[in-house]
């Protein structure tokens, strides 16, 4: 079985919110369930399901429609799965993260030893993009012999640059510290969970690593096999606190950075060894390298 956010987030008692309701609907998209063109449930269809407000479905819409996974969102009428997109249409220009990374995953999983390193704020975009291939493993349409996941994330122990109250105590900032810090151990926890499965289930040779920087990161990077740089920056906006559990941060606001939406630009070695993608490539694995082997720390996803 694949784990994903929504089964940890379901198993407990809390009430879902819109990224829980969004990646539920993003994982029915993935699975075919819901095809490019069809039209989704009325809000209130959803909130139903799920046992929400509307304002909560309408949140996750939202947030879908950011990562050009669903069109005509509006209180008038359901929003459709927006029509797929293709790695031609990717290879056209940067597009959102969310959008970008699968086809290339996939592609990076054709080979048969995958090495992946990634370093970013979350693992949410890894996680579901990841879920493509997973499938297509478990289909029997993709056989790589390993898979190698080195990732870097912010330290728990640091200061985050980001989220912080655009307006708040102490108490505020620590909320928000807590509430990133949630998301990101049960997001790492799914990675790593979904992939070391496949030992048992197919095989493969599979190793996930995780270790902590310390510093907030401002930007993204996934490099492939050692052969392509996909990178992105981490732009901040002025967002509406959202904590389940309410509290004195309910209703205000925070700067925060949105991973899935931000364009991510892609930068493949090429023969020639001095042109301008091999070497940001080669560069952006040194950097990688010498990070992972310097100043961070072993990280504990708990």
């Amino acid at each position: 079985m694949v784990v994903t956010e929504e089964n940890v987030a379901v198993n407990g008692s809390r009430k879902l919110s819109p990224q829980d309701i969004a990646d539920t609907l993003r994982d029915r998209i993935r699975a075919g369930e819901l095809k490019a063109g069809d039209r989704l449930p009325t809000q209130a269809e959803l909130a139903e399901e799920f046992g929400v407000e509307r304002g909560t479905v309408r949140q996750a819409m939202k947030a879908l429609q950011g990562e050009g996974l669903l069109s005509n969102v509006s209180k008038g009428s359901p929003p459709r799965v927006a029509a797929a997109v293709t790695e031609t249409t990717v290879s056209e220009g940067p597009q959102p993260s969310m959008v970008a990374l699968t086809p290339r995953l996939t592609e990076a999983f054709t080979k048969p030893h995958v090495r992946i390193d990634v370093v970013s704020y979350t693992a949410q975009t890894l996680m579901v993009a990841i879920g493509e291939p997973l499938k297509l493993i478990h289909a029997g349409e993709l056989s790589p012999e390993s898979i190698h996941l080195r990732v870097l994330l912010p330290s728990s122990e640091i200061d985050l640059a980001f989220p912080v109250p655009v307006e708040g105590d102490a108490e505020g900032r620590e909320r928000l510290h807590e509430h990133w810090l949630n998301q990101r151990n049960t997001q790492g926890q799914v990675l790593r969970h979904n992939l070391r499965a496949l030992r048992q289930s197919h095989g493969i040779d599979v190793h996930v690593a995780f270790r902590a920087l310390p510093f907030t990161t401002p930007i993204k990077l996934y490099l492939l096999n050692g052969a392509e740089a996909l990178f992105a920056y981490y732009t901040l906006e002025r967002q509406t606190v959202d904590l389940e559990d309410g509290g004195p941060s309910r209703g205000s606001f925070k700067y925060d950075a949105g991973g899935i939406k931000v364009p991510l630009f892609s930068f493949a070695r090429k023969g020639e060894a001095a042109s301008r993608d091999t070497m940001f490539v080669d560069e952006s694995q040194k950097w990688f390298d010498a990070l992972w082997e310097t100043i961070t720390m072993d990280l504990t996803l708990s």
